[in-house]
């Protein structure tokens, strides 16, 4: 079990891409020069795999030397398995903060719902944790992290340093401007967007049929406040993000529907 140093805030790690991922040795870099971190992460990729926990089957978590100085695991489960195992498991005590990701690819607008990063730090958030998710805009394994690395490290102080009430984590997405430079950071809303499914329809060598999901992601979403803009036009996304699913101003128009009293057989 990590021993954490009591004049260092004490950081838990994790992500989606596997603890093999080009982006999390990037963020554990980072979160190295603020405090003593514990990485738990999946053994393989668990990319869209939402909140999902493994209930069926058992969960292995092994030691392994991934990043110098820094104690590590992986898991066999899930995003939110990894962060439920080190909180029982390994922690000393509850972290000053839980990052996860770098992501590879953007988990901005309704992407949210399906990151595994993101579930991740909701979890975190969950068990009271300041939590973040950080993703980059680029999918590519071999994706250039450096210029994001500094906006990692200040959102990530700023957080140690104010806080966020409960029931509130940072969504992070990070441009990859075609110019290269960063314009800076907004905080935003998430866009009101969706994904439109077309699954292509193939035939196994039996003749049997199987599908792949391919889509489109459309932006119904004009706003110069939201995430999806920011990136466009070379900002950083800070969408503050909450795991409450109440829709809190509709509880007063479903008061007025005919529904309360018992139905007649």
């Amino acid at each position: 079990m990590i021993e954490n140093r009591s004049d260092r805030p004490l950081i838990l790690v994790s992500n989606d891409d596997g603890i093999t991922a080009p982006g999390i040795r990037n963020l554990v870099e980072e979160m190295q020069q603020i405090g003593d971190v514990l990485v738990v992460a999946p053994d393989k990729p668990q990319s869209a795999m939402g909140h999902a926990i493994t209930i069926n089957q058992p969960l292995r978590l092994t030691k392994v030397n991934q990043f110098p100085g820094v104690e590590s695991y992986q898991c066999t489960g899930t995003p939110v398995d990894c962060v439920k195992l080190a909180i029982d498991k390994l922690l000393p005590r509850k972290p000053d903060l839980m990052v996860s990701g770098i992501n590879h690819g953007a988990n901005s607008s309704i992407n949210v719902i399906y990151s595994g990063t993101m579930s991740a730090a909701v979890e975190a958030a969950i068990d009271g944790m300041p939590a973040i998710g950080f993703s980059l805009c680029d999918f590519s394994w071999d994706a250039n992290f450096a210029p994001a690395r500094p906006f990692i490290r200040k959102i990530a102080l700023e957080l140690l340093r104010n806080g966020l009430p409960y029931g509130t984590l940072l969504n992070v997405n990070i441009p990859v401007p075609a110019d290269g430079e960063i314009k800076g950071v907004r905080i935003c809303r998430q866009a009101i967007a969706k994904w439109k499914e077309d699954f292509d329809e193939r035939q196994d060598p039996f003749n049997r049929k199987y599908y792949w999901m391919t889509g489109k992601f459309i932006n119904m979403d004009k706003g110069e406040d939201t995430d999806e803009w920011a990136l466009a036009h070379g900002y950083v996304s800070v969408v503050p993000t909450q795991f409450d699913l109440t829709d809190h101003s509709r509880i007063s128009a479903l008061n007025t529907w005919d529904i309360h009293d018992t139905p007649t057989p």
